[in-house]
């Protein structure tokens, strides 16, 4: 046992012996994560801006990821750094905790080219901070995510599509790592806003972008009101206005999404309504879908922004001069609508509406729930891939 720890030793110096600070901005300047073997063997390692260093033994403080793999599997990684996220996309090894500073870290000891491979970082804007993943080299393209998500919805996109794109997916703000302004709307204008402010930043004039549900809704509103830095749009699952009257309408203006900050909702039933959302499979992304949602709802700042921006999609108008499906005829961004034929949130009957609205739109049907780049992922990105071209 003391020869197998040893070896694991081994292998964990050399993943530290080889982090790239460049590759992982960690919020607040340091991170814990903490390394697990097969065989028990744990390693804790301080992570900061200028580097990364073995702590000196195990810390009682709790770590901000938590990297587990069996005995082979970090020997292979100690050789060939490469090989981290095959093992992480693979299931071989498994991340708790923050998956910005789990997978960040994967990326900080793999010897890919600089121009491509993935990094995880906290990109400051004009109106705050956004936290975004990066992979790939080619023309970009932006991933927002759906309310509660994370960019790291978004990992198994980033994996198809990093080989001929920049990929860049992002923690819309309130939400992940990003900045979480307390009174803000959260609405599509406020998105679009933040999302205009990272493109500036990023000195990128024009993109594709990636929407899923709510990130769906937040990139049309960019497209219509700054269709001058969008190529082409794919919307999966948007969150559109209701057309059915909506019974609790009246009551829930009435309420103040920073009762959020307060924990209304007991953990069980939060975990309940994810396990409906996205059912148990084979899968491994689900769990990591699901724990990413509860680390961010589970803070009060989350929670409130949560609560605001579910509350809008609520609300939003149909009709009248500012509703949602009149302004919906003026977009002229070229789009692409995909549907899911078992999804239970965004029902792909909205396809009728949208086609009369928007004509030369394409529309893709998959046989999948909400959310398709864990459900059916090749048959997402095969689409996604014909409509970029």
């Amino acid at each position: 046992m003391a020869a197998a720890h040893a070896r694991a030793g081994d292998d964990f110096d050399a993943l530290i012996a080889r982090f790239d600070p460049s590759a992982l901005r960690v919020p607040h300047d340091r991170a814990l994560v903490r390394l697990v073997g097969g065989d028990g063997a744990e390693c804790d390692v301080i992570v900061r801006a200028n580097g990364a260093r073995r702590a000196a033994g195990r810390s009682y403080a709790r770590p901000d990821a938590v990297l587990s793999a069996g005995t082979q599997t970090w020997a292979k990684l100690g050789r060939d750094l490469s090989t981290g996220m095959a093992a992480y996309r693979s299931g071989h090894l498994r991340i708790k905790g923050s998956l910005h500073i789990g997978v960040g870290f994967l990326a900080a000891t793999a010897a890919a080219p600089e121009a491509t491979r993935l990094r995880m970082l906290q990109t400051k804007t004009r109106l705050g901070t956004v936290s975004t993943l990066v992979a790939g080299a080619g023309p970009p393209v932006l991933m927002l995510h759906g309310l509660g998500a994370t960019k790291a919805s978004f990992l198994p996109t980033v994996a198809a599509l990093a080989p001929r794109h920049r990929c860049i997916a992002i923690d819309l703000p309130g939400f992940g790592d990003s900045d979480k302004p307390l009174f803000a709307s959260y609405n599509p204008a406020f998105f679009a806003r933040w999302i205009t402010a990272l493109l500036d930043s990023m000195d990128i004039d024009r993109a594709d972008v990636i929407g899923h549900s709510m990130g769906g809704r937040a990139a049309i509103e960019l497209g219509l009101r700054h269709p001058d830095r969008v190529d082409r749009l794919a919307l999966m699952m948007p969150s559109l206005a209701w057309r059915r009257n909506r019974e609790w309408a009246a009551l829930l203006r009435l309420v103040r999404p920073e009762l959020g900050m307060l924990q209304i909702t007991p953990r069980p039933v939060v975990e309940r309504f994810m396990d409906w959302l996205i059912p148990e499979g084979e899968n491994h992304w689900v769990a990591t879908a699901k724990d990413e949602f509860l680390r961010s709802f589970l803070t009060p700042s989350g929670r409130a922004a949560f609560y605001a921006a579910g509350r809008h999609i609520y609300l939003e108008a149909p009709e009248g001069p500012h509703g949602f499906w009149p302004r919906l005829r003026e977009l002229s961004v070229r789009s692409m609508f995909i549907w899911g034929r078992q999804d239970r949130l965004v029902p792909r009957a909205f396809r009728r509406h949208v086609a009369e609205m928007v004509p030369a739109a394409r529309h893709v049907e998959l046989n999948c729930g909400h959310v398709p780049q864990l459900e059916a992922p090749r048959e997402l990105h095969e689409a996604i891939e014909r409509f970029l071209g």
